[in-house]
């Protein structure tokens, strides 16, 4: 799989829009969201949606509530509106194609933001999901090197999940090779819904007899679940893995009962996508983006111009990290933690 991966620097990215907003004052940034039920959407909204107006522009956007068939619909109407550009948070990448055709047919530039859908003429900006996969696998793998693993994956339209997956067993598979590490269980989970998730972990521990020793969720909504399943057990300071830096999630980790939410800081992303979408509005050709690289890394090889960014994991180690950054603070990292615990706590 050939792909170029770039991780990027916020004072590039804005440097990047500061140079285009002028240019393209006047213009309308429309985004397609799949759901507003995850915390970490809203902070993405938001810095777009600053930069967007900062930028003198007009920033619309959508929530499709996790439907495909009102997402197309959303998209048919911001296309009504004859938006310059749409970011699509697709809900399912296979049944978003035609509505990112008609997109294309209207003239309209579209950016698929953080769920890749595979068309050619899109922009496709996110952080580096297999390598987030990589990050959660090294992470638990330090904590318990031999034993039963259980995968509960996000859902099956969502090719992040597979592409999360993909990197676990990258760093998973020599160990697996060995027998040190069984897998256990392996499952999607609707819609990352944590309540699905935690259905999902008590069917795992059911089967397994509670025989389970860590378990790769694939984010912190779920992380939540799997948690709440395994509290339930007295089974609490399992290693559990997640990403988005959700606040509960990044206090559960200075708690201990979760041991590393990958941290893909939306305030960047937003940035990131709002310069990109502030620079094809105004007529710059996507691979004259700065940061834009090659992507082929779907099911279907389809090459795609992209910007992927780098990753933060947030252990006990560096929960500092998250309050000094202004994402998280200090009460709401350290609530409950004994002092000492975790570092900034």
């Amino acid at each position: 799989m050939k792909k170029t991966i770039l991780a990027l620097m916020t004072a590039g990215l804005m440097l990047g829009a500061a140079s285009t907003t002028t240019m393209a004052a006047g213009k309308t940034i429309a985004v397609s969201w799949k759901t507003f039920q995850e915390e970490r959407w809203k902070t993405d909204a938001a810095a777009i949606k600053a930069a967007v107006e900062a930028a003198g522009d007009k920033y619309v956007d959508t929530d499709a509530q996790g439907s495909a068939q009102k997402q197309a619909a959303d998209i048919e109407g911001l296309i009504s509106q004859k938006v310059d550009v749409i970011m699509v948070v697709a809900f399912d990448s296979d049944a978003i194609l035609p509505s990112i055709k008609a997109i294309n047919d209207a003239g309209i530039k579209a950016i698929a933001y953080d769920v890749q859908f595979e068309d050619p003429n899109a922009l496709y900006i996110t952080f580096d999901n297999v390598g987030v996969g990589r990050i959660m696998a090294k992470e638990v793998l330090k904590v318990k090197p031999e034993g039963n693993y259980a995968f509960i994956k996000g859902d099956k339209g969502d090719p992040n999940a597979t592409f999360l997956f993909q990197g676990q067993l990258e760093v998973l598979k020599e160990a697996m090779d060995a027998g040190k590490i069984k897998n256990v269980c392996e499952t999607f989970t609707d819609g990352w819904k944590p309540d699905n998730a935690q259905k999902n972990m008590e069917q795992c521990l059911t089967s397994t007899g509670n025989k389970v020793d860590a378990v790769l969720s694939e984010n912190d909504g779920m992380a939540s679940g799997v948690v709440a399943a395994l509290t339930a057990q007295g089974m609490a300071g399992l290693p559990v893995s997640g990403q988005d830096g959700d606040l509960a999630a990044i206090n559960r980790v200075a708690l201990g009962t979760q041991t590393v939410s990958v941290w893909k800081n939306s305030t960047d992303l937003g940035n990131t996508a709002a310069a990109a979408a502030i620079a094809l509005a105004d007529g710059t050709a996507m691979d004259a983006i700065p940061g834009v690289g090659k992507f082929n890394g779907g099911k279907n090889k389809v090459e795609m111009n992209a910007i992927l960014l780098a990753p933060t994991p947030i252990t006990k180690d560096n929960v500092d990290v998250a309050i000094t950054a202004g994402h998280i603070t200090k009460d709401q990292a350290c609530a409950g933690v004994a002092a000492g615990a975790a570092k900034g706590c």
